[in-house]
């Protein structure tokens, strides 16, 4: 997947479950830097941690990195 397209899904799932980047961050006991730079493309995120995000935000790591759909539309499957 392409990390840009993914740091725009952890960005969207990560506000439609209501975490700020900086809670996420301590959540996933990562610098904020780190989680910004994943979420701008900057960086390519590890399997691992695409795995921790997507525990935390209580998505599938499936529907972290599904290129199919829009997280608009999973905003409605997701209530």
């Amino acid at each position: 997947m392409d990390r840009h397209r993914l740091g725009r899904r952890i960005k969207a799932f990560r506000k439609l479950k209501g975490y700020t980047q900086v809670d996420l961050a301590k959540e996933l006991d990562v610098p904020i830097v780190t989680l910004g730079d994943v979420e701008r493309g900057k960086i390519e995120a590890s399997g691992d941690l695409i795995e921790q995000i997507a525990d935390k935000l209580s998505v599938s790591k499936q529907e972290l990195t599904l290129t199919e759909t829009s997280p608009q539309k999973d905003k409605e499957r997701l209530k």
